[in-house]
């Protein structure tokens, strides 16, 4: 009889479970998860409502060394496929745009659904069994955790990453697979806050307001974003950050010079800005400049932007020049905020680098190194964008590596 061994309860593990089981109904499938329950990560997602994948699924939505691979497993493993496999353990789904989503709005439905079909399928679930050793033998593979030692035909590292290593990713599955000979890239928080030096804008913590974000590696551009900004005591937060933010952790990696340049006024240009600015003079002269800007920015903003530009809160609007409103308007739409640093792997959403996924076999997830173990999720050198991405990825990945382990006869 086949044994399968799963190394990670998370989203790829149980879906690789659940496949595998379901492709060799005689195989022995066992999940060892470090954690005292499955699927913790899960339950975080999309602020506790498990946004499950994307209508709008493309390889451009993920960053990768290798984006021929990343296309390929989309291929093999695509937004209906996730669809399908959901609907197949009987979850309802429902649109907020491309972002889907259960109907019911909770991620516990999600997992208890996938609990629901490990309990059905007889797979064994062996928690708070940290994984300590990952060995192969003549026969197989041999698991060492901190309880037991147990034995495998083929082995799925499902580990995840070190993002939230609290939920269960601690960075372990790297040193698996670099014991079995495998090498990885750089692995730096992605999907997170990132930290200012000397923020400007600290005293404007809690402002949420729409901008573009764009991520400079000295004066090179290297991506931006659209949305809301959310200003914090340490620097800066949202989905345009979190966007732009594996950019920001790579060029900090390497030593280089980052920042984030900020337009506070996406929808019109440096011009329109300065003629929307000098047209609202006329009447206001002897308003404050504080009390003229009332109306077009948040008020916890109106100060700190003014600072930068070396204007007084109190000094009368008609004693401003025309120079200094165009040095104001030239700031809003290029705020540049030096990055000393990410908000750490413990509130990313997850890494950016990992295992090389040459060193895998694009259709199958299997080792090109090892017969029999397969590398999958957040392990590898892909991440997506926010919007149901990265599970879609460790569905897709769970469900590939699950089916060929359980298809291929066993032994070498």
């Amino acid at each position: 009889m086949k044994r399968i061994g799963i190394i990670g309860g998370g989203a790829s593990g149980l879906v690789a479970a659940i496949e595998a089981a379901r492709t060799d109904c005689n195989a022995q499938v066992f999940i060892l998860e470090q954690k005292e329950n499955i699927g913790k990560k899960i339950l975080a997602t999309g602020n506790g409502r498990c946004n499950l994948t994307n209508r709008k699924m493309e390889a451009a939505c993920y960053r990768s060394e290798n984006m021929d691979f990343v296309a390929g497993i989309l291929e093999e493993f695509g937004y209906e496929d996730t669809l399908k496999f959901f609907e197949s353990l009987g979850l309802l789904v429902k649109f907020r745009g491309d972002y889907v989503y259960p109907r019911s709005d909770q991620a516990s439905t999600v997992l208890e659904l996938l609990r629901l079909e490990l309990l059905r399928l007889g797979i064994q679930i062996y928690t708070g069994n940290q994984t300590l050793e990952l060995s192969q033998t003549a026969k197989g593979f041999r698991i060492r955790t901190q309880e037991q030692t147990f034995r495998a035909d083929k082995v799925i590292l499902a580990c995840g990453g070190k993002a939230s290593h609290n939920l269960g990713s601690d960075g372990s599955g790297y040193g698996l697979a670099k014991s079995m000979g495998h090498t990885m890239l750089p692995v730096v928080p992605a999907l997170v806050q990132l930290k200012v030096h000397k923020s400007p804008f600290a005293k404007a913590a809690g402002v949420r307001v729409d901008a573009r974000v764009v991520a400079l590696q000295g004066d090179t551009p290297l991506a931006e974003d659209l949305g809301e900004v959310q200003i914090t005591a340490y620097g800066i937060s949202g989905i345009p950050v979190f966007q732009i933010s594996r950019y920001i952790a790579m060029g900090l990696y390497k030593k280089q010079k980052m920042s984030v340049m900020i337009d506070f006024v996406p929808e019109r240009t440096e011009e329109e800005l300065l003629s929307l600015l000098i047209e609202r003079i006329s009447g206001r002269e002897d308003m404050t400049t504080g009390d003229f800007l009332t109306g077009v920015f948040h008020q916890k903003l109106i100060p700190r932007l003014l600072e930068q530009a070396q204007i007084r809160m109190n000094t009368r609007v008609g004693e401003v020049t025309r120079r200094k409103w165009q040095h104001f308007s030239y700031l809003c739409k290029r705020m540049i905020l030096p990055i000393e640093d990410t908000n750490g792997f413990e509130n990313a959403q997850v890494c950016a680098g990992g295992i090389r996924t040459e060193e895998v076999n694009p259709l199958t997830l299997e080792s090109r190194y090892v017969n029999g173990l397969y590398i999958v999720g957040e392990l590898l050198d892909v991440d997506g964008i926010c919007g149901g991405y990265n599970l879609q990825w460790a569905w897709a990945t769970g469900y590939l590596a699950g089916r060929d382990a359980a298809g291929k006869p066993s032994g070498r």
